[in-house]
């Protein structure tokens, strides 16, 4: 009875965890890519066609799974002054105060860094473009779908954070990557971690059974 009772909670918690992680709205419709573009335009009417023609063609190619965003980044020496941010902060501390809305967005949608490193030294390869020797850190972060990462982005609270964003970065690059791999992936580790559970809890309860 125990063994039966212990899989079954492994079952649902398993489940529950599986559906919140997973993206199941699949690839986005036609009307929402010109609802998140058209976002796009309300709040940066600053965007070049070019720039609002990469964003649809990206939303237009979307695969409903999750996605990488790679960010190579190198912050100010010494943050610009924002409104909001104390004077004489570090860059990290602005920086911060960005990922203060950040944080709660990205784990209420299951997204995360997968990969954060500081750099150890300047590049030391790069060709076809200019200023890339330089750079802090760099960071991948995991988005449940392209749905998620707009509902992010175009949400008015963004709009105010990103500035602390711009006052401590001092140049940056990010890329999507879909579909990409890793070998750590929670649900698989999750699945591990309860299937090692269960298997434990049988095993006692099968011999507890032996012994009576």
């Amino acid at each position: 009875m125990a063994a039966r009772i212990t899989w079954a909670i492994l079952g649902v918690l398993y489940v529950s965890f599986f559906s919140w992680y997973t993206s199941c709205g699949g690839p986005l419709t036609p009307q929402e890519v010109e609802h998140y573009v058209g976002l796009i335009r309300t709040h940066s009417p600053d965007a070049t066609p070019e720039r609002l023609a990469t964003m649809r063609a990206f939303l237009e190619s979307d695969t409903g799974d999750d996605l990488v965003m790679w960010n190579t980044i190198e912050m100010h020496a010494n943050p610009r002054p924002t409104e909001g941010a104390k004077p004489g902060a570090s860059p990290d501390e602005v920086l911060a105060k960005y990922m203060e809305y950040m944080w709660p967005a990205l784990l209420k949608r299951a997204c995360h860094p997968v990969f954060v490193a500081q750099a150890a030294a300047p590049s030391l390869e790069h060709f076809g473009m200019t200023e890339g020797e330089v750079w802090t850190r760099g960071a991948g972060m995991r988005y449940r779908s392209r749905r998620d990462l707009m509902e992010i982005a175009t949400n008015p609270a963004f709009q105010g954070s990103h500035e602390f964003k711009v006052a401590a970065i001092a140049k940056t690059f990010a890329f999507p990557g879909d579909p990409w791999l890793h070998f750590g992936d929670p649900r698989l580790l999750l699945g591990l971690v309860f299937l090692v559970v269960g298997l434990a809890v049988s095993r006692a309860s099968a011999s507890s059974r032996g012994s009576d």
